[in-house]
């Protein structure tokens, strides 16, 4: 195959990505070596790892953001995908309605772009600037900006990483509802192993450039039993990710298993 073989396509199989092989290397430096991956249609996944386990790298591949930097002998991603930053990056010379519908193709992008900022929570805002906007609500923007493309795929790379605690359990509330009602399949890299377990249904833990935990969420509905199986899952990642966690906490993460190198 072509060295950079990342093929588009509707993918209408249950994959909505498919991943192998992939590679990206810095000078004699392998950042990603060999990462085989699928994502199924309409999952969530979260991906953990260490301050430059590759992560960002990842993600950036699979965005078409780092066209001539990897080697895969496959990488299918859909077509409509949408990648959501830390940053909102927004332009600060264009209202908010102008912000979503800059660059959307679809026959009404000005009703689009009304109706997602309306389910994102800022209806009747649509001339404000994004200068005008706190942190949490330019996030909200860059949110329905991306969604307002009708993605297969959400790529989310660290996206509520700058906002206060407060503010990001908002996100994640508002996040969950926006995917339960518009079904994108999810990757989103988080440093927060618990933002992860509560907003992914699957946890990946990329180390030294390859997938080394696969982590399958199955948090009971009870609430004693849902924080007691958490705390067992978060003890399990922060072990995959080398850090101490209490001794005395039995760690019991059945549907997760270690990828062999």
């Amino acid at each position: 195959m072509a060295k950079n073989d990342r093929q588009l396509s509707s993918l209408t199989s249950d994959a909505v990505v498919s991943i192998r092989g992939l590679t990206r290397r810095f000078g004699p430096r392998s950042v990603l070596d060999g990462v085989d991956l699928d994502i199924p249609d309409g999952q969530f996944v979260a991906l953990l790892g260490r301050s430059g386990s590759g992560k960002s790298t990842f993600l950036r591949a699979l965005a078409g953001l780092d066209p001539d930097g990897f080697t895969a002998t496959r990488l299918r991603v859909p077509q409509r995908l949408s990648v959501v930053f830390q940053d909102a990056r927004l332009l600060p010379w264009k209202s908010l309605i102008d912000n979503v519908t800059f660059g959307l193709s679809v026959p009404d992008p000005v009703k689009r772009a009304t109706d997602i900022l309306t389910e994102v929570g800022l209806g009747g805002r649509e001339k404000s600037w994004p200068g005008e906007l706190s942190g949490g609500e330019q996030q909200r923007v860059a949110l329905a900006r991306a969604l307002a493309r009708d993605p297969q795929l959400l790529l989310a790379d660290e996206p509520f990483g700058a906002l206060d605690a407060l503010t990001r359990l908002r996100m994640h509330t508002l996040l969950r509802r926006l995917c339960e009602r518009h079904r994108p399949a999810v990757l989103m890299v988080t440093h927060d192993v618990d933002e992860a377990i509560h907003l992914a249904q699957r946890i990946l833990v990329l180390d030294q450039g390859r997938l080394v935990v696969d982590l399958y969420v199955d948090l009971p509905d009870s609430h004693p039993a849902r924080e007691t199986r958490a705390a067992e899952l978060r003890a399990y990642l922060l072990a995959s990710l080398g850090v101490e966690s209490d001794d005395s906490m039995e760690i019991q993460a059945p549907h997760a298993h270690a990828i062999p190198a």
